[in-house]
């Protein structure tokens, strides 16, 4: 716990951008920045990095998210069920204004809708999502997040900054030389991340986002397993690694960025702690890297533009993302 302790000292941006800053290190991109992003665009190639949110997601263990439930609320199948059995059914004044729009008139149309935990698949952490001592990030206190939702550091607060920046592949499955997916008992730590780096020729720096390929998504694709436990990520000392090189963001295509084998008695995701309540930085989690990995495989360019917005979704401590890698 001292070492914890120390580390988020050391990497603390409370104060940096202001005492009421709530976007923390995305103030990293900067116009000089994203003008870099759109220069690494050589090809026009695009990849979308998201999972589909659907019943046959990833979410399974924990047991206060569930996979997303699509109910459709008007359908063609009804059309003339509608007409012919709702338009005097005034007690249901929704299937009774339906059948009067589709009486006597061609126009029909279809209309759904989605329940769903905001982080069942390809998401952001807002900076509200994750506290301890009673902190969010800048010093916040995490009362300000309440039954209605974040009203310090919500996912909509980060709106206006766009994130569109520099994006950077960190391929760890094949600098290991695994098949496909990491051991889950063996943790990625800094020097890894550095030799990671250095073999595919790519430097980190100021407000990139650094996407990291554990090849947990296709193992699940592969296998359907979705074992929380059965995962490697980042130690929990990476967040010193990204707190230098002043890293924008970081995402991985599993589903806690770190690794879940607790690292430190009496402390879970310590990294979650360290990023999103100390430094200030969003965790993107379910990204799936899968066809972009192994593009820069074949070319071997590891940077591209990326622009990953969350929903606006006012006092959300988390969001559904698609984002876009464009070489």
């Amino acid at each position: 716990m001292s070492d914890f302790h120390s580390a988020a000292d050391r990497v603390r941006n409370w104060g940096r951008w202001g005492d009421e800053d709530e976007i923390g290190t995305l103030n990293f991109i900067d116009e000089e920045k994203m003008r870099e992003a759109g220069a690494l665009v050589k090809k026009g190639a695009v990849f979308s990095l998201g999972l589909d949110f659907g019943s046959g997601g990833p979410q399974g263990d924990f047991l206060f998210r569930n996979n997303p439930i699509h109910v459709m609320t008007v359908d063609g199948g009804d059309a003339e069920h509608f007409v012919q059995h709702s338009k005097d059914w005034t007690a249901n004044p929704t299937a009774h204004q339906i059948s009067q729009f589709f009486a006597d008139n061609p126009f029909r149309f279809n209309d759904d809708m989605i329940i769903m935990p905001l982080q069942a698949a390809t998401q952001w952490d807002a900076l509200s999502h994750t506290y301890y001592d009673g902190k969010l990030y800048n010093g916040f206190p995490a009362s300000a997040v309440t039954s209605q939702g974040a009203t310090r550091c919500g996912i909509d607060k980060v709106i206006d900054k766009g994130i569109a920046t520099r994006g950077v592949l960190l391929d760890v499955v094949a600098h290991r030389g695994d098949e496909v997916c990491l051991d889950p008992a063996v943790v990625i730590t800094p020097e890894e991340l550095d030799e990671v780096a250095d073999r595919q020729g790519v430097a980190v720096g100021r407000g990139d986002i650094v996407v990291v390929r554990t090849g947990w998504c296709e193992n699940w694709r592969r296998t359907g397993e979705r074992g929380a436990m059965a995962t490697t990520g980042l130690s929990w000392t990476c967040a010193e690694w990204l707190h230098e090189r002043e890293v924008a963001a970081v995402a991985a295509d599993n589903l806690t960025v770190e690794v879940q084998q607790s690292e430190i008695d009496g402390v879970f995701l310590p990294f979650h702690l360290l990023c999103e309540r100390d430094m200030g930085m969003m965790l993107g989690e379910y990204w799936d890297v899968t066809a972009l990995a192994a593009d820069c495989a074949q070319d071997g360019v590891y940077e591209f533009q990326l622009i990953a917005p969350p929903l606006s979704v006012v006092g959300a401590v988390g969001s559904p993302v698609n984002p876009i890698a464009i070489k």
